[in-house]
């Protein structure tokens, strides 16, 4: 869907293909594994490739074996949300930037909702629906709406993830590469990207923290070095720069088992309207198209 909405508008984009890379024998049995659960999702145009097809996609790549997705792409994310804009806008949304919802009060079916701008400025709406999307705040929304994140188990952690450019590198990367995820990461393991002008970036680590800050811990930066090296001929630590932070709703703390995240209509809970997207993480941009689709289905069961 995100293709195709590409190609419809003119958003940016190229299709890169993606390389997940086995570093030595003992590695291929997990891409063995993730295939298959690709296959059970209905993914079906990965394959494993040995060490010389890799060489031919990636010469500078290092491994064994790879699993290789030829769909992957990249994408001008900017792009992408100001076309959401545009198109919203030109539906009669209306935007109101710079305000924070402090307070949502049930009141019989509908939920009256009071806003507060940056001035201080005070306004209160009134809706038979409310869409929390509302990302890394999305649980204290939820329970300001009156539903016990507790028990729903809707809490969120903050888990943030730093980048690192690599400049003047000896080589360059036409595809994404990544190692195999391994159980005790909280995310897939840093990874080498590129973006639409060709530039490469080494990324996101993970770690949990407490507040919203966005700043790159230049210390990381041997340690983006040492992972990455492992499947790349050309890395140099010199080479290395910090870039930039993002910081994902996860709906796992420290230690928990995997949870995937929440799309929900709580009229179960006592809240007809009220649809949580919650934890929702970076696929999220990837399946917005399709996110959408399935949010406007539910309004239309609401309220048909």
């Amino acid at each position: 869907m995100l293709y195709a909405l590409c190609e419809k508008y003119n958003i940016p984009y190229r299709r890169t293909g993606k390389l997940i890379v086995a570093a030595d024998e003992d590695e291929i049995s997990e891409l063995e594994n993730i295939l298959k659960r690709a296959n059970k999702n209905s993914v079906n145009d990965l394959r494993i490739i040995d060490e010389s097809e890799i060489k031919s996609i990636e010469p500078h790549v290092i491994a064994k074996a790879a699993l290789y997705s030829p769909s992957t792409g990249i994408i001008d994310a900017h792009a992408l949300i100001n076309y959401f804009e545009v198109q919203a806008s030109s539906n009669c949304s209306l935007f109101a930037y710079k305000t924070e919802v402090v307070g949502i009060k049930k009141i019989n079916n509908k939920y009256e909702i009071k806003t507060k701008k940056d001035n201080n400025e005070l306004h209160c709406h009134t809706s038979s629906i409310v869409i929390n999307s509302a990302g890394l705040h999305a649980d204290k929304i939820a329970q300001m709406a009156g539903i016990n994140i507790d028990k729903a188990k809707y809490k969120l952690y903050y888990c943030k993830g730093e980048y690192f450019y690599v400049d003047n590198s000896r080589g360059k990367l036409s595809s994404l590469v990544y190692p195999i995820p391994r159980k005790e990461l909280i995310g897939l393991g840093i990874h080498a990207t590129i973006d639409l002008a060709g530039d490469l970036r080494l990324g996101p680590n993970a770690f949990y923290v407490d507040e919203l800050d966005y700043n790159v811990n230049e210390s990381h930066k041997y340690d983006f070095f040492l992972s990455a090296n492992r499947y790349l001929d050309f890395l140099e630590k010199k080479n290395l720069r910090p870039g930039f932070a993002g910081i994902r709703p996860k709906l796992q703390g420290p230690g928990d088992d995997f949870r995937d995240f929440v799309i929900a209509h709580e009229e179960d809970k006592g809240f007809p309207g009220f649809i949580n997207l919650i934890g929702i993480e970076s696929p999220g941009l990837t399946c917005s198209p399709a996110i959408a689709r399935h949010i406007a289905d539910i309004v239309d069961y609401i309220s048909p």
